[in-house]
């Protein structure tokens, strides 16, 4: 694909992504159910200002998310390892987008240059995301559970820390209405989980392989495989699940994979695998 033609799809891609989580936060902001996209359209057509509303979600995810992929594409290039910049996804969905992504051109030359790629995007990402929870946190209402609507959100180790560093202990029938804001963060720590699952050539297959080498193949195989049945739990396990079976599960050994990953590096894969844990629900969106 020539250059000019990479680049005019990627600035499109976000013209659009930007686009959809403006309208998906718009909706957020007006309190308008998710099942009832008519409503929102009807409320911007009637008052286009209103799409605005939505620049305190849409401005803190892509946020977010430009910042993990950044976190990549700087430590990609830090080891001579050719990449795209960020290629964004936009989504009709509730949050407005499906993410986004860099694609590596060229070989990785060892194990730290592949930890540290891998490890730079969640961490950079969560180095955003938790003050970006904690700023929306602040803004979120305390309601009693009775008649509040909208869709339960599961809480990770570290949304709930935050949460009770930010608000207390929350009261027996009462709940916390998220601001959009502290919302974008909410995804910004389940994007960080995703990305940090071990297997294939996810941030997690990245570091796993890294600090494991060819030993940890059998538990990338298996992790598709752990996920379906957790799609009791949460829908998109299945998807998540499936494209992992369909992308593939292995990894490209690095060129000169018989450089040993150095100290420093392994102490970062165990710091990524602490924020796995710590930014991991099992039901995102309980069902």
């Amino acid at each position: 694909m020539r250059e000019e033609k990479r680049v005019a799809i990627q600035v499109l891609l976000f013209i659009l992504t930007f686009f959809t989580t403006l309208v998906a936060g718009t909706g957020l902001v007006l309190g308008i159910p998710l099942e009832r996209p008519y409503l929102l359209f009807m409320a911007i057509q009637k008052t286009p200002a209103n799409l605005f509303l939505g620049l305190v979600f849409s401005v803190p995810l892509l946020s977010i998310l430009a910042i993990h992929e950044m976190g990549h594409y700087v430590a990609a290039r830090r080891h001579n390892v050719a990449v795209t910049p960020p290629y964004f996804l936009p989504a009709p969905s509730f949050i407005g987008t499906f993410g986004a992504f860099i694609r590596i051109k060229s070989p990785v030359p060892h194990r730290d240059a592949l930890l540290d790629i891998g490890a730079a995007g969640p961490i950079a990402g969560a180095l955003v995301a938790i003050p970006v929870l904690l700023i929306g946190l602040k803004m979120s209402a305390i309601r009693p559970s009775a008649g509040i609507g909208g869709i339960p959100l599961g809480e990770s180790l570290l949304f709930r820390a935050a949460s009770f560093l930010v608000l207390g202990e929350i009261p027996n029938g009462y709940d916390v209405v998220l601001h959009p804001v502290a919302f974008a963060g909410w995804i910004g720590l389940l994007v960080t989980a995703l990305n940090l699952l071990p297997s294939g050539q996810l941030d997690g297959g990245h570091i796993a392989y890294a600090l494991f080498g060819d030993r940890y193949e059998k538990i990338a195989r298996a992790i598709p495989f752990v996920l379906l049945p957790m799609g009791f739990l949460w829908g998109g396990w299945i998807i998540w699940s499936l494209l992992l079976l369909v992308l593939g599960t292995s990894h490209p050994r690095p060129v000169f994979d018989e450089v040993p990953l150095s100290q420093g590096r392994r102490r970062v894969g165990i710091l990524a695998g602490i924020l796995f844990l710590a930014c991991f629900t099992p039901n995102p969106v309980p069902m």
